[in-house]
């Protein structure tokens, strides 16, 4: 396991010169916008306007803080808040954003199809309580996440990432925390 801590994540340009993101992880490493196997990133959209288009990729998308946008995949409307789950797209199906009141930060996470898949999801834990997850990722949203694998603990702060190499972990908590979990084959 390796915990990627958020002030390490790339900072770079989005496809269409929008905005900006927050590279997680990307496969293989260091590859471009172009070429990537498989990528997790987080962007801060502070206007309405179009997502990059990016031919060949399934993409899914997941609101982490904001209220939230209403987006529009290929003439279909979806709204899109924290609490709603992942919604997963076509990345070369034209795609808009218009948000619902102030600026919204999402999690994308793509796979080339053809390549590889992936899933997504939110998970909510109590106070004191365990759940077994098989994750490539974890993404510690709120609280404090603790990820045990073959006897190894690894303690996420909010925006931490563990990459798990989709492996079956535990997530455990003392205080109420949400986390997302990818898995990409």
């Amino acid at each position: 396991m390796r915990r990627l801590k958020r002030d390490a994540f790339r900072s770079m340009p989005w496809k269409n010169g929008g905005g900006e993101t927050a590279e997680i992880a990307v496969f293989p490493r260091g590859a471009g916008l172009e070429d990537f196997g498989w990528r997790l990133s987080m962007a801060r959209v502070a206007a309405d306007g179009p997502f990059s288009s990016f031919p060949g990729i399934e993409r899914t998308l997941t609101v982490l803080e904001g209220v939230g946008f209403r987006l529009t995949v290929d003439g279909v409307e979806h709204l899109l808040t924290p609490e709603s789950a992942p919604l997963r797209f076509p990345g070369d199906a034209p795609a808009s954003a218009a948000l619902l009141g102030g600026a919204v930060t999402d999690l994308n996470v793509m796979t080339r199809r053809g390549a590889f898949r992936h899933e997504v999801r939110r998970v909510e834990l109590a106070a004191g309580e365990q759940v077994s997850v098989s994750a490539g990722f974890v993404l510690c949203l709120s609280g404090g996440c603790e990820v045990l694998s073959d006897d190894e603990i690894v303690a996420l702060a909010m925006d931490d990432c563990l990459i798990a190499e989709n492996e079956t972990v535990v997530l455990l908590t003392s205080q109420p925390a949400q986390a997302i979990v990818a898995s990409i084959w």
